[in-house]
Order: structure tokens, then C-alpha cells, then sequence
């Protein structure tokens, strides 16, 4: 493939933070409509490569395609008009809004100042709201007050929040932390539908969840790429089982 075919083609990249590289020389490839999960140990630069995507740090050196466009130029806000969208480890949802006006803040043509000002939510806007509600297991809560949802249904309602904006790239900071067995298990069935017809970049510890949902895992390890390939293979991976599934 060339890498005008790839969703996402990150080449030699590489961040200094005071002579440390965090991300060093990396290069990562995710196909449209991939479930790709990135897995290391602790300051392996996971976390940092999403930051480096999605324009919070600015590469040291190396190239970011997106959709063929290059991204390490671009504001945090120019990528997200790009669409690339990213859920952080907390969940920062309107706490005081209820699940259906935290959907509609999202929805894009609300996003300006001046769309907010003369939004109105159409009969399209409220279709897309519910359905987006139902994709993420929300459908039956549109009413309640955000405060009230459980941890894993909070986390649910972030992802519909990106969702909404329909991103061609959606990337994921531990999205299961914290959640009861239950729901893991639907996240993993909701991952699993949102990479139809888009990307999905996961970041998460936990080797189950990994098993379940991923069509590829990379591990990182000390900024560089350590092994890539389906679950099984990472796993049986020496190098692997030494630096990250041996502790």
C-alpha cells in the first residue's frame, strides 16, 4: 500500500522534551475503518502519541498524514475540523445537561459561536441525536441529568459526544477504566460497530478487552515501536513477554 491508502500514516516521528524522547522515530500505519490498539508500559508514549495526532504537542521532527492532508502544522481546532476526535481518560461531559443536550451541544452546526446562536434542533439533528443515543446504549436515558449516569454510561455518552461529529479518526484514552464487567463487554460490542466506516485508535491496559475488540495491536516501549501484528502473535512475542506482559 501506498501511504496515500492509509487512513493515518505517522512517519518518523519523534518529540524531545528536554533532550527525552517520549516518541522516538516512530512510524504507524492504520488502514481505514482499523480497530488499532496501542499497548505498553507505563511511559511507553502512548498517550503522547495521541497528543502529538491531535496537535496538544508539537512534533520535534516527523510527518502526521491524515486523509492524505499533513497535520503537524495544524492548530488542535484545524484538526479537529479535519476530523479527528479524541476522548481523553476522564470523562468530560455537561454534567448539569441531560444525555440528550449534551448530544445536541455536540452536534456540529452548533459548534460556532454564531451556529449556536441560531442552532435549531431540526427533526435531523434530533434523528441523529437518538440514533447516535441508541448506538451507544443510551437510547432509554436521553432525559436524565448527565450527573447521574453511572461511570461507564458517562463514558458512553463522551464517545457519542465525538461520534456526533461523525470523525473520520476516533481515538480512545483507556475507555474502559474503571467499568464493570458488563460494561466492558458492551463497550467492546460499541467499538466494534463505530470502526465501520471510520478509524479507530484504542489505547488500554487491559489484555482482555485488548483480545476482544483489536484488529492489531502495536506496543510501544520507550517511545519506539516494540511489535505490531494480531493479538497472538504480540503476545507470544519474546521482547513483548520481557518488557511489558512478564511485569
Amino acid at each position: 500500500m501506498s501511504i496515500s491508502d492509509y487512513a493515518l500514516a505517522i512517519e518518523d516521528l519523534t518529540v524531545s522534551f528536554d533532550g527525552f524522547k517520549a516518541v522516538d522515530g516512530l512510524n504507524l500505519y492504520i488502514e481505514k475503518d482499523e480497530l488499532r490498539v496501542i499497548i505498553g508500559p507505563n511511559g511507553a508514549g502512548k498517550t503522547t502519541v495521541l497528543d502529538l495526532i491531535c496537535g496538544k504537542t508539537k512534533s520535534t521532527d516527523g510527518s502526521i498524514m491524515f486523509m492524505n492532508k499533513e497535520m503537524t502544522k495544524l492548530a488542535e481546532h484545524e484538526i479537529v475540523h479535519a476530523g479527528v476526535g479524541r476522548k481523553f481518560q476522564t470523562p468530560s461531559i455537561y454534567e448539569n445537561l441531560t444525555v440528550y443536550e449534551n448530544l445536541e451541544v455536540s452536534y456540529p452546526k452548533g459548534r460556532s459561536v454564531f451556529g449556536s446562536i441560531g442552532f435549531k434542533c431540526t427533526q435531523e439533528v434530533d434523528a441523529r441525536i437518538k440514533e447516535i443515543a441508541k448506538e451507544v446504549f443510551l437510547e432509554e436515558f436521553l432525559d436524565m441529568e448527565s450527573a447521574l449516569l453511572s461511570h461507564g454510561q458517562k463514558q458512553w455518552l463522551e464517545i457519542a459526544m465525538l461520534l456526533i461529529q461523525d470523525p473520520q479518526l476516533l481515538m480512545l484514552d483507556e475507555p474502559v477504566a474503571g467499568m464493570s464487567v458488563k460494561e466492558r463487554e458492551q463497550t467492546a460490542e460499541l467499538l466494534k460497530g463505530i470502526c465501520k466506516g471510520r478509524s479507530v485508535l484504542v489505547i488500554e491496559h487491559d489484555m482482555d478487552f485488548v483480545a476482544s475488540i483489536a484488529d492489531k495491536v502495536t506496543v510501544l516501549h520507550q517511545g519506539k515501536i516494540l511489535a505490531e501484528g494480531d493479538m497472538k502473535t504480540v503476545q507470544n512475542n519474546p521482547k513483548v513477554i520481557e518488557v511489558y506482559l512478564g511485569h
